[in-house]
Formats: structure tokens, sequence, C-alpha cells
């Protein structure tokens, strides 16, 4: 079969359209594959459950009936200890689970007036 002489630089010109667009697109226009974007959703998601749960920590932490000795533990503690010492305190825990997490025991760290 024989192409006219001016399909190829069309087809040419197409392919070299769509690898340009494709390379700007993921470059500079924000583009992201599925994968990527589920692993965002995920650790979206994650922030936002942490950083809801602040509120319960905080407020596990005011009406705790010896919180001046568990804050006076986590003041005494180092600062790379502080969090296992707040986790030890019980306040980071999720309502429903057994152990304290750790990325809410940081987040309440931050939040509390130490």
């Amino acid at each position: 079969m024989n192409t006219p002489e001016w399909l190829k630089p069309g087809i040419y010109g197409a392919v070299i359209g769509a690898v340009f667009v494709g390379v700007v697109g993921f470059t500079w226009g924000g583009w992201v594959t599925g994968g990527t974007s589920n692993d965002r959703a995920i650790a979206m998601s994650r922030d936002n459950v942490v950083a809801s749960m602040v509120p319960v920590c905080l407020d596990m932490e005011r009406s705790d009936p010896v919180r001046a000795d568990k804050l006076a533990t986590i003041r005494a503690a180092s600062t790379y200890q502080k969090r296992n010492a707040l986790m030890t305190a019980g306040w980071a825990m999720m309502p429903g689970t057994a152990t304290p997490d750790r990325d809410i025991a940081q987040a309440c760290l931050k939040e509390l007036d130490l």
C-alpha cells in the first residue's frame, strides 16, 4: 500500500507532539500515575485521622487523675524520649485499640503546653 507523501510528516508530528505533551504534563503539569495518587490519598487520610485524634488525646490528658505525675515524667524525659513517655502515659491511644499510636503521640506532644 502506498501512503501519500503528506501523511508521513503528519504522523511524525502527532507522535512527537504526544511525547512532548506527556513529558511536559508529568514534569510541570502536575500529572501523576494512579499509584502515586493512591499513595498520596492514603497519606492524606492518615494525616487527617491523626489530626482528628489530637483533641481526644488532649481530652484524655485533661481528664487523667494522675495528670500531674505523667506530665512531670514527660517533661523530665529527654527530647527524643518525650513521645515514648507520652505513649506510656496512655493518652495516644485511638478508642478501641490496645496500643498507643506513634503519630498521634507526636502530634499530641506538639499541642501539649510543655
